[in-house]
């Protein structure tokens, strides 16, 4: 059953935050204006805050104390670069980050220069003038911006050159009163559920007997590199990570291959190396004592998250992945069921309250 407003954990500034996080570009990189809304929006539910040279931010509550946990999200979004201008003005890209060349055609961009936005297009020839005998389907090869030019020159004149980061226009939205619907989910969904957290502990005035670091890193999408940097910095004991996963209920994806996980039913914890199983079971004890649902799956080697990273520094984190369901990931329209936010957030927080000072995770002590 969907939650009503009255018992809704978001109030009104919530959703305003999360519509005007999700419409703000912050491309791998680039994260430095994203990170600026959500450095405002915390701001007054934290004791002070970190930002590294690469532009990962941090919210601190209780910044004097000795044991330190990490709730993380990651900040950047898929996006493209200006690689190639040709003579004609046509312009031919590079990715930044895993962005899927399938979804370019007909797309409207933004290609951030100097001078602003310039707002371009991805070409793509008629149906009427291409053979039907031999389709030939998008590749990096042959997708291209038109901006409206006829030479490279026009093109430059208009600041753009060879370096420009380039993102979907696309805005966000709810789909059936059930879904948010947005590019860039993936995952500053995660940013805004850590930040609501820090709202909630703040509101309920909620004691916490270590120090917690809320971590917005930037430059997951290209190698966990925020979330390595910053980690060599915090040095924290323990690490919760939120990302999201795929939801596998849709048409053309195997469940033997990515699992059976449903929007709406919960988030997904994860089996595998870099989770510490001492911390998943703390966080299923929670999750069974207050009544949140969740699902299970399984990572082979590694997650693919910024938990990796975390897990693997300074000599060894106790790590737990939380994941939100996600339909149509690296597209425009990716998808996140309301309950499953909303979930999210109460399992991190219930999980926090659950964690004890010096709590020693260590399998054999």
């Amino acid at each position: 059953m969907a939650k009503s407003a009255a018992s809704s954990i978001l109030d009104k500034n919530s959703l305003v935050f999360l519509e005007q996080y999700i419409n703000n570009p912050s491309p791998t990189g680039f994260e430095s204006e994203g990170q600026k809304l959500w450095l405002n929006y915390i701001k007054p539910y934290v004791d002070e805050y970190i930002v590294d040279t690469y532009g990962t931010v941090v919210g601190v509550i209780n910044p004097k104390a000795d044991y330190k946990v990490v709730i993380e999200a990651h900040a950047d979004e898929i996006s493209w670069f200006v690689h190639y201008i040709t003579k004609e003005g046509f312009i031919y890209l590079k990715r930044n980050g895993g962005s899927d060349h399938q979804i370019a055609p007909s797309k409207r961009v933004n290609i951030h220069t100097d001078k602003g936005i310039v707002k371009a297009i991805f070409g793509w020839p008629a149906i009427h003038t291409r053979s039907s005998e031999k389709e030939e389907a998008p590749t990096l090869k042959n997708i291209f911006l038109d901006c409206g030019c006829s030479s490279d020159k026009e093109v430059e004149k208009l600041g753009i050159h060879v370096g420009c980061v380039v993102t979907y226009e696309d805005k966000f939205m709810v789909l059936n009163n059930k879904y948010y619907v947005g590019r860039a989910l993936d995952n500053r969904v995660g940013g805004f559920m850590i930040a609501e957290v820090a709202r909630l502990i703040k509101q309920n005035k909620t004691k916490l007997p270590f120090g917690l670091y809320i971590t917005n890193s930037v430059q997951e999408e290209v190698g966990l590199h925020g979330a390595a940097m910053i980690s060599q910095r915090i040095k924290p004991n323990v690490a919760i990570i939120t990302d999201v996963t795929h939801d596998t209920q849709t048409p053309m994806i195997s469940k033997v291959s990515n699992g059976d996980i449903f929007a709406g039913k919960g988030p997904s914890l994860t089996y595998g190396p870099a989770v510490q199983n001492n911390l998943l079971k703390l966080i299923i004890d929670t999750a069974n004592k207050n009544k949140i649902p969740f699902q299970r799956e399984v990572a082979s080697r590694s997650t693919g998250t910024d938990t990796d990273a975390f897990a693997y520094s300074t000599g060894g984190v106790a790590s737990a992945l939380i994941s939100l369901p996600l339909r149509y990931m690296h597209t425009t329209v990716e998808s996140v069921h309301k309950d499953d936010v909303e979930s999210v957030i109460k399992l991190i927080y219930e999980t926090l309250k659950a964690i004890k000072n010096n709590q020693d995770f260590r399998y054999i002590k």
